[in-house]
């Protein structure tokens, strides 16, 4: 695969050291639905058989590095993919999304699930991407944060919280342990880095979070010994304990201004997705007003979105952002 980069260092690992002399970017969602060749490949075959084919997975994976340009690739898998390998039945159901058919209803249902017993096919994927890499663009790995993966396999997992918080804090164990494993496998498969997303998390109170999440956050991010992005929506009211995670990059979303966020540790984002549907100089205007005020606060800095791509956003305008944020002086 050929790539636009000639420099042998990474762009994006430089950037967790504060010694990257350009803006490296990504962004979430990049490999697949909203690329036309994605679409070709997914004609006749369903999300499952996408995930669970490694050359397919890995076409996938790359494709947005040569049509954008982008810094980084991202593994092309869903937040439910461990679950699946845990003794969950998972359908991955075009244009419905994952469709849990043996979930979570009490604490008698944790007694079935076991442990994490890794996927093959993942492993593959990995490996067949890193075989094509050249070492300026790393693999970046991930995994749903174990609330964010309970609000799927369980659909009262509000209720469980405060009806029996011992239940499901056994349930948020089993998801964390299992997520470190899937985290581990990944290493060994070759990933560089790896970001957790937490999708649902910033909907709690503050205190809820506390003590329901940031305990299991922190031990993901303490265990596995890699560079670390904690994504986290809707997270103004949180960034404190955000800090408190154990990740070394934060990513935003669009709740928080990057200019008033005050950390040592690295910022990721936040370019409102929502603007990818705005006018060209629209796009440019924003985006320039995030990479100043990243210049000025924060050394560690990667460009990405407040939250996904979205299935309908015109590839161009992902291509727009990239060389806007590659042109931007950076670091003299």
């Amino acid at each position: 695969m050929a790539t636009k980069h000639s420099q042998e260092q990474s762009d994006i690992l430089l950037a967790f050291q504060g010694k990257n002399k350009r803006v490296p970017v990504w962004f979430m969602r990049q490999a697949g639905r909203y690329l036309p060749q994605y679409q070709s490949l997914k004609a006749n075959r369903t999300l499952n058989e996408l995930f669970r084919d490694p050359e397919i997975a890995g076409a996938i994976t790359l494709q947005p590095l040569e049509i954008l340009g982008v810094d980084a690739a991202i593994l092309f898998a869903d937040i439910l993919t461990m679950p699946s390998g845990m003794g969950f039945k998972i359908d991955f159901i075009n244009g419905k999304g994952p469709v849990v058919n043996n979930p979570i209803y009490h604490a008698g249902d944790l007694k079935r699930l076991g442990k994490f017993s890794g996927l093959e096919h993942v492993t593959r994927t990995i490996q067949l991407i890193n075989a094509v890499l050249p070492p300026s663009i790393p693999l970046i790995g991930f995994a749903g944060s174990p609330y964010t993966v309970a609000t799927y396999l369980c659909s009262k997992h509000s209720r469980m919280m405060y009806e029996s918080p011992k239940t499901f804090h056994q349930l948020m164990d089993l998801l964390t342990d299992n997520t470190i494993i899937y985290l581990k496998q990944q290493k060994e498969a070759g990933i560089k880095l790896f970001q957790l997303f937490d999708t649902w998390a910033g909907s709690l109170r503050y205190e809820d979070y506390e003590i329901f999440i940031l305990p299991y956050v922190q031990k993901i991010f303490k265990t596995i010994n890699l560079p670390s992005i904690y994504y986290l929506k809707n997270c103004a009211h949180l960034m404190d304990l955000m800090e408190k995670s154990g990740a070394e990059m934060l990513s935003v979303c669009e709740t928080v201004n990057i200019n008033d966020v005050k950390t040592k540790k690295g910022i990721q984002g936040n370019l409102l997705n929502s603007l990818l549907y705005a006018d060209d100089k629209t796009i440019i205007e924003e985006t320039r007003v995030i990479l100043k005020a990243a210049r000025a606060k924060h050394p560690k800095y990667i460009f990405n979105l407040s939250h996904g791509v979205m299935p309908d956003v015109n590839p161009l305008k992902l291509k727009l952002i990239v060389d806007e944020v590659h042109a931007f002086k950076w670091k003299a």
